[in-house]
């Protein structure tokens, strides 16, 4: 079953015909206070529920999704609203509710379950616990009845309630010995390997997987779905700078190129207001799932960023624009922090059951009334709605297949999509190019007015440590890259949200999460949800790349004191590598996992071997360089048997192995020549390297972690740049041109 997508069908309040609330009321996630209403006892992930499974020695149902997620708010209309199961769930077993974002360490313990045992993974998440948190059946959606190729919710319920009170003992067993041998799969260890696998021979077999599975026409890696996966991006954008003069170079630059380039011409971003949307249910790009994720907004803004730095086409870094300007306009808080998501789903019109993709999609009709008027010097009589229509791929019958429209809800509309480029639409026509990309910006400009008036889909206003902190990398990068200050300040407030809101002085510990109050203020939960290992990595990324866009030493002061704490709460001392949860925090659950997965967004542990490299550059300190090189040793096999699987890791591996360029500037951080020196650093793709800004202060924060910096000076009171390598440091550097030939080398 795909994994998520239709959000809150609508806000739940008193008025709805469950009138009385169960526990989640009191709860703070959205996606909890959707069942809050549901006739089903629902009880939070902890203690309480535990405790009265043991007592009353009845099974654990646990269900795990999010408030954005399609199939599980079908789940929840058609099953944990009904009133029979309501009864079933709470009567004969315990019942709890986890928000997947919430809780990273308890849904990723049971996908691990689910995925092993059945076809897939994928949300909603439905498992059957012990009283002791072992798990013994698991699955994803279930429909409420019986179907040809899908057993029935009720069934299932039924059937598990009879083998519990017949066979209990042989379900244990399963269960034990299941659980047993996931932990054994399971574990990431250095073993007796003293060192990493080459990163040469991973790279290239890296390469070489994703070769195999490329689209051509389209682009990306598989049929369908199609998810953009932006650390893939990355590191054929990596693979490409060392392997510039090499077939395999060019081949790895274009998959990246033409694979954003298809994503963004597809209906997967959204045209009229920008953004990219989950995942394309088609190989061509073309019918999103409609939700809009956070992390997806933030790693793209990265990829198109760096697809500029590389071609130098502006398709790319208009694309990146789009992405940061929909996110400051739908996703900011008024706090500095983001939220987490958009649903899919909203009503058609005010009061009606939401649909999915209803606030996005168009008819023939709307367009031709919104956009009448004629255009003028065409070849034949056309109007700018027909003109924007030929170009976006619209029809009268609409451009979704029923295929893709399982619940016809999408019937008879259209999805924009780039059919043509700009010169055939124009040759088409017989109009001037530039005329025509006027006449199509004005067309989208009414249309996004014009969407103004509909029901906006359900925001989930959640903050989420890790998501914002890749924001703060996609404001900060993208910021630097372009030479837009105003970016780069959405990434300073994004960073002084978190550490105002999400960071615990006392204990230097990050919040995983906290929410959006009224009137503008934040809200947490009692007692706070603390970080995972994905908070501190992201974070840490974030304000590694927020110092080398502004300057600011004072982020990459917390981003080493994070680092400590990350180190202290989640290293495996004899084993290499970050646990993903805290051992306090997960007590009780049957495993504790390490992250080995670069998905829709990349494991901890990758981000984690790339922060300790970087820290070291900033530092010096030898202790980063170690951890980095016990976690990489760690992931050993899993690097070798899957390179595929951890492409942002196989790019650490190579970094670690090709060492890091201290790209050291010297000079008044608000001088005119400082400021060129440093754009030029951003404007050239340098995956490897750290950018300091020396400003002459022997007592300066840097100046004391790298006591090196005091001896380069400045050549005639300009500013100057120096790039060094292994304890080695090249001439000094005045002009922009001549460090821009140095660091194309």
């Amino acid at each position: 079953m795909p994994a998520g997508g239709k959000g809150s069908r609508t806000n739940c309040s008193p008025s709805t015909p469950q009138k009385v609330p169960n526990r989640l009321i009191n709860e703070k996630s959205p996606y909890l206070l959707q069942h809050a209403y549901n006739p089903v006892d629902w009880y939070p992930w902890g203690q309480e529920a535990f405790d009265k499974a043991r007592k009353e020695n009845k099974p654990i149902f646990l269900s795990v999704g999010y408030s954005t997620c399609h199939w599980c708010h079908m789940m929840e209309e058609e099953s944990f609203q009904n009133e029979e199961i309501g009864r079933l769930l709470s009567e004969d077993f315990v019942s709890v509710k986890v928000d997947r974002e919430e809780r990273p360490d308890v849904d990723k313990v049971y996908m691990t379950f689910v995925q092993a045992t059945s076809s897939g993974g994928g949300w909603p998440m439905n498992v059957w616990l012990t009283p002791n948190l072992q798990p013994f059946v698991g699955g994803t959606y279930f429909p409420l009845e019986d179907g040809l190729t899908r057993v029935g919710f009720r069934t299932v319920l039924l059937r598990i309630r009879e083998q519990w009170k017949q066979n209990k003992n042989t379900l244990l067993e399963n269960s034990q010995r299941v659980t047993a041998a996931l932990l054994a799969r399971s574990e990431i260890s250095m073993g007796d390997r003293q060192l990493p696998p080459s990163g040469a021979t991973m790279n290239s077999r890296c390469f070489q997987q994703l070769d195999e599975g490329y689209d051509e026409e389209y682009g990306g890696f598989a049929e369908a779905p199609k998810f953009p996966t932006p650390v893939i991006l990355s590191f054929l954008f990596s693979y490409w700078l060392s392997h510039r003069l090499t077939q395999d170079g060019s081949r790895a630059q274009q998959m990246a190129l033409h694979t954003l380039k298809m994503m963004a011409n597809g209906g997967i971003r959204d045209h009229v207001g920008q953004g990219f949307h989950r995942y394309s249910t088609d190989r061509q790009w073309h019918i999103p799932h409609f939700e809009k994720m956070l992390y997806d907004q933030a790693q793209l803004a990265v990829a198109y960023s760096q697809a500029f730095q590389i071609s130098g086409d502006e398709f790319y870094s208009d694309v990146a624009r789009g992405i940061l300007q929909y996110v400051a306009r739908n996703l900011s808080h008024r706090s500095g922090g983001f939220c987490s998501a958009e649903d899919a789903d909203s009503p058609p019109e005010r009061g009606m059951q939401p649909k999915e993709g209803a606030f996005y999609v168009w008819t023939v009709k709307e367009v031709q009334q919104l956009l009448s008027e004629p255009v003028p010097g065409a070849t034949e009589p056309l109007t700018s709605g027909q003109l924007l229509m030929k170009h976006y791929g619209l029809t009268e019958a609409g451009n979704i297949s029923p295929s893709q429209d399982p619940k016809g809800e999408l019937h008879g509309r259209n999805v924009l999509t780039v059919r043509y480029s700009l010169e055939l639409t124009a040759a088409r026509f017989g109009l001037d190019v530039e005329a025509v990309r006027t006449l199509l910006n004005t067309g989208l400009e009414k249309l996004f007015q014009a969407r103004k008036h509909r029901p906006r889909p359900h925001l989930d206003s959640k903050m989420l440590a890790s998501w914002n902190g890749l924001m703060v990398s996609g404001f900060a990068v993208t910021g630097a890259v372009l030479g837009l200050e105003r970016l780069i300040n959405y990434a300073t407030n994004g960073a002084k949200f978190l550490k105002r809101h999400m960071f615990d002085v006392a204990s230097g510990r990050l919040m995983r999460t906290c929410y959006a109050g009224s009137g503008g203020t934040v809200e947490h939960s009692n007692p706070p949800c603390w970080g995972f290992l994905e908070d501190y990595a992201f974070v840490v990324r974030g304000l590694l790349d927020l110092y080398e866009a502004s300057q600011e030493s004072s982020w990459l002061e917390w981003a080493l004191r994070l680092q400590d704490a990350q180190d202290r709460l989640f290293w495996d001392s004899q084993g290499g590598g970050y646990f993903c949860s805290e051992a306090e925090l997960g007590a009780g659950l049957p495993l504790r996992l390490k992250d080995d997965q670069d998905g829709a967004e990349p494991s901890a542990n990758s981000v984690s071997a790339h922060n300790l490299l970087r820290l070291h550059g900033f530092t010096g300190h030898k202790d980063w360089m170690d951890k980095c090189v016990s976690l990489l040793t760690a992931f050993s096999e899993r690097l070798r048997r899957v390179p595929v699987a951890l492409p942002e890791m196989v790019r650490a591996l190579s970094a670690h192995q090709q060492t890091l360029k201290q790209i050291v500037i010297c000079g008044d951080p608000q001088a005119k020549d400082t400021k060129a020196l440093l754009q030029c650093v951003h404007s050239i793709y340098i995956p490897n390297k750290v950018l300091i800004l020396a400003n002459g202060d022997p007592s300066s924060f840097l100046s004391r972690q790298l006591p090196f910096l005091s001896t380069l000076q400045r050549l005639e009171d300009r500013a100057t740049a120096y790039v060094c390598e292994n304890q080695a440091c090249s001439m000094p550097i005045t002009e922009p041109c001549e460090l821009r030939k140095l660091l194309h080398q």
